[in-house]
C-alpha cells in the first residue's frame, strides 16, 4: 500500500529538469558507446540512422513516459496503475512500471562497474602512467584492472557511495543541483577537447567520417544498430523518465521540452565523436576496435600526445561526470518506489537500494576474475545482466508504453496535453501507434534471432 509520507516532489524549475534529463541521457552510452558503434557501422552511415531513428523512435516513447509520469505523480509502478485505472483499464499495467523500475536497477548494477573503471582511469592517466607505452602495454594495464576483483571492488563503491549520496539528498537539493554543476562542466570539457583537435590535426577527417554522407554502408544491420541505440540512448524504458515525469509541473509543455532534451543529447554525442575520432586518426589508431576504443586506444593516444596527460585526464572527468549524472536517475525509480511504498525514509530507502545493487555488481566484476567460470547459459554475470535487460526488459517496457499511451488512453486528452493542432496530431499518431511500436518490435525479433 502506498505511504503518503509528504508531497511528491516537483523540480524547482524547467532549466533544472532539462539538465537533470539530459544528465541522464547523456551517460557512458553518449560518450563510450556512441563512438565505438560509430567506429564498427560506417562512420556517417550509422549517424545518419541514428539521427534518423532517434526522431521516429526515441522521441515519441521519451514523451509518453514524461506525460504518463506527470499523469500519475508517484512512482512508476503506482504511476502506471493509477493510470490506467482513471482511464478504465486494469491496473495490471502497473507490471510496465514495476519492470522498468526492475531494468534501472539491474543496468545500474553493471553501469556502476563501469563507472568505477572510469574514476580508476583518472588516477592513471592524471599520474602519467600511460606516457610512451604501446598498445600492448597499455592492454595489460586494462587488463589488469579486470583480473583484480580487489581494484574493480573498490572503484565500484566509490561510485556507488558518490551516487547515493547525490540521490539521498533528494530530487532538488541533489538530482537537479548535480545536474546544474555536473552538465556545464561536461559542456566545457568537451569544448575544451574538440578545441584541441581543431588546432593539432585529425579534425577534418574526423568530421569527413561523422557526416559526410556515405549511403553505401548503410546496410540493414547499421539500421538496427542505430534504431537500438537511439531506443537506449535517452534513458528510456528504464523507469527514469517516469519517475522525472513525476515530478514534473502542469506548466511544462512535453513536446517543446522532449525536444531541446533529444537535440542537446544528440549534440552532445556527435560532440563526443569530434572529441575521440580526431585524435584516433591523427595517432594512427582503429575507429573499429569496439569496445576498447576509450579505456585501451585512447590511453595509447594520450600517452604519446603534447598534453596528453591533461587532455586525458580531462576526458576521464568527462566520462565520470557522465556516468554519475546516468547513474543517479538509474537509482531514482528505486528509491521512488522505496519510499513511496514503504515505511522507509528517502535516506534509508537510498541505503537500502544502493546496497542491493553494490552487492550485484560485486557479482558483475567478479566475472571477471574469480567467477569466470561461471556462467548464466553461456554468460558471465556481467554480460547476462546485460543481454537481459538490453534484449528483453528494456524492449518490451518501451513497447507496452508507446502503445498505452497510444491504445488505452483518452486520445482527446492527449492531444490537449500535448497542445497539437489537428494536423500535427495526425503525424503524431501515426508515429505513435504504428511507426514507434513497429520499430521497437523489429529491434526486439531481430536481437533475438541474432
Amino acid at each position: 500500500m502506498a505511504m503518503n509520507k509528504q508531497e511528491h516532489a516537483q523540480w524547482s524549475s524547467s532549466f533544472g529538469f532539462v539538465l537533470a534529463a539530459v544528465g541522464s541521457a547523456v551517460g557512458l552510452g553518449n560518450i563510450w558507446k556512441f563512438p565505438y558503434m560509430v567506429g564498427e557501422s560506417g562512420g556517417s552511415a550509422f549517424v545518419i540512422a541514428y539521427l534518423f531513428c532517434i526522431a521516429l523512435v526515441g522521441f515519441p516513447i521519451l514523451v509518453a513516459e514524461w506525460l504518463i509520469g506527470r499523469r500519475g505523480q508517484k512512482n512508476p509502478v503506482n504511476t502506471f496503475a493509477d493510470v490506467a485505472a482513471s482511464q478504465g483499464k486494469s491496473r495490471s499495467w502497473g507490471i510496465v512500471g514495476a519492470s522498468g523500475v526492475l531494468g534501472g536497477f539491474l543496468i545500474l548494477s553493471f553501469y556502476s562497474v563501469i563507472g568505477g573503471w572510469a574514476l580508476n582511469y583518472i588516477t592513471k592517466i592524471a599520474s602519467g602512467e600511460f606516457a610512451g607505452q604501446n598498445g600492448d602495454a597499455v592492454g595489460a594495464t586494462f587488463d589488469a584492472m579486470l583480473a583484480s576483483a580487489g581494484t574493480l571492488t573498490i572503484w565500484h563503491t566509490v561510485f556507488m557511495v558518490l551516487t547515493a549520496i547525490i540521490v539521498g539528498m533528494g530530487v532538488t537539493s541533489g538530482i537537479e543541483k548535480t545536474a546544474k554543476v555536473l552538465m556545464p562542466l561536461l559542456g566545457l570539457i568537451l569544448f575544451v577537447i574538440v578545441g584541441y583537435n581543431v588546432m593539432n590535426g585529425g579534425f577534418g577527417e574526423a568530421v569527413a567520417y561523422l557526416f559526410a554522407p556515405d549511403l553505401s554502408k548503410l546496410t540493414a544491420d547499421v539500421m538496427l544498430a542505430a534504431l537500438g541505440h537511439a531506443f537506449f540512448t535517452l534513458s528510456i524504458d528504464m523507469g527514469i523518465m517516469i519517475a522525472y515525469g513525476s515530478y514534473l509541473g502542469r506548466e511544462v509543455n512535453l513536446l517543446k521540452t522532449a525536444r531541446t532534451v533529444v537535440i542537446l543529447d544528440t549534440v552532445i554525442a556527435l560532440a563526443a565523436g569530434l572529441a575521440i575520432f580526431p585524435i584516433i586518426f591523427s595517432n594512427g589508431l582503429d575507429p573499429a576496435s569496439g569496445p576498447g576504443l576509450i579505456f585501451v586506444s585512447l590511453p595509447i593516444a594520450f600517452g604519446s600526445m603534447v598534453a596528453g596527460t591533461i587532455i586525458g585526464t580531462l576526458f576521464f572527468l568527462l566520462i565520470t561526470f557522465a556516468a554519475i549524472t546516468s547513474s543517479i536517475s538509474l537509482l531514482e525509480p528505486t528509491v521512488e518506489f522505496l519510499e513511496e511504498r514503504t515505511s522507509m525514509s528517502r535516506t534509508v530507502s537510498t541505503i537500502v537500494a544502493s546496497i542491493v545493487i553494490w552487492l550485484l555488481g560485486i557479482a558483475a566484476l567478479l566475472s571477471f576474475n574469480l567467477w569466470a567460470d561461471f556462467t548464466i547459459m553461456g554468460n558471465g554475470v556481467f554480460d547476462a545482466l546485460d543481454k537481459l535487460t538490453s534484449k528483453f526488459i528494456l524492449p518490451l517496457t518501451g513497447l507496452a508504453a508507446i502503445i498505452f499511451l497510444g491504445w488505452q488512453m483518452d486520445q482527446r486528452s492527449v492531444q490537449q496535453e500535448l497542445g497539437l493542432s489537428n494536423g500535427t496530431w495526425t503525424l503524431w499518431q501515426i508515429i505513435s501507434k504504428f511507426v514507434a511500436p513497429i520499430a521497437v518490435v523489429i529491434v526486439f525479433v531481430t536481437t533475438l534471432m541474432g
